[in-house]
């Protein structure tokens, strides 16, 4: 069995059923994305449109891909073209850029907002508090649907560090359930990665992006 394989068997029995593992290709040959495909990968997330482009050529559509990175207005259209999902959209511009390049396409994309919860200013990502209004803003775009939250928290932290920047974004999560905006389902929140994805499950994460878990050190 090869390491890869070994590191999908291993996350595929810690995280529970009702979780959803995204498996992050930054970086990788697309001949490792296709073996973590075939080892039980259902969902892989790119943070770049052009490293993205030569894994779908190689593994193909069988499975689902999404969009982890920050998504520059002049790749909206490739983007909506090659990904089921969009994990980042941070402004109500963006969304409006994606929403016309998807109505160019006749196509619906489903989208996460990403919430900035540790405030780094050199990170991508919406304030807290301005989520919501945001969401409400965005929420009735027809070629867009809001189906949940993505956030990083810092990078600095260990994983024990980060439960309550997850928290925060999880209440901020059943804040807008409650709101129950039309347009709008609350069915993903998405945080966690490799060092600490069992923290973010316990604090309510229902989608984890896990990359060095799987393929190892770059």
């Amino acid at each position: 069995m090869s390491q890869i394989a070994a590191r999908m068997k291993k996350v595929l029995a810690e995280i529970p059923a009702d979780v959803k593992l995204v498996v992050v290709a930054k970086g990788r040959q697309p001949a490792e994305v296709i073996e973590a495909i075939d080892e039980g990968a259902l969902i892989v997330g790119e943070n770049y449109v052009q490293e993205a482009e030569e894994a779908q050529k190689q593994a193909g559509r069988r499975i689902q891909w999404h969009f982890i990175g920050h998504l520059q207005s002049n790749k909206a259209r490739k983007a909506v073209g090659m990904f089921d999902m969009i994990q980042t959209v941070d402004s109500v511009r963006m969304a409006e850029e994606i929403d016309r390049r998807c109505a160019q396409a006749g196509k619906l994309v489903p989208v996460l907002i990403e919430v900035n919860s540790g405030r780094e200013p050199q990170k991508s990502g919406l304030m807290p508090e301005a989520v919501e209004a945001v969401v409400a803003d965005i929420g009735s775009l027809l070629n867009i649907r809001i189906l949940g939250l993505m956030t990083m928290g810092p990078d600095r932290l260990d994983a024990e560090g980060l439960v309550p920047y997850f928290r925060a974004t999880r209440r901020l999560f059943e804040s807008l359930v409650r709101a129950d905006t039309p347009h709008v389902e609350m069915k993903y929140l998405s945080m966690g990665m490799s060092d600490s994805y069992k923290v973010a499950i316990a604090e309510g994460a229902t989608m984890v992006r896990l990359g060095r878990a799987i393929f190892g050190e770059s």
